[in-house]
């Protein structure tokens, strides 16, 4: 899948997968919906950060949380 495209397809495909490797106990308040395409560089760099490492700590998940709640639309 070609992820480098603004779509909203791809925004919720990135936004399921973040979700699913942090394993949000609160996964439904992180809707693909609250998201802008306006913010997709930025979703997109969370996204590679995620799916990059094979294991993250708790504080490097609180911190993408904390960056993924930053870019959610107002």
């Amino acid at each position: 899948m070609d992820l480098s495209q603004p779509t909203t397809e791809n925004l919720e495909v990135m936004i399921e997968a973040i979700k699913t490797k942090l394993r949000m106990a609160s996964g439904a308040a992180m809707q693909a919906s609250a998201f802008s395409l306006d913010q997709y560089e930025d979703i997109h760099e969370v996204y590679d950060i995620v799916m990059n490492k094979p294991n993250l700590s708790i504080s490097e998940v609180e911190a993408l949380v904390s960056e993924l709640g930053r870019l959610r639309s107002k």
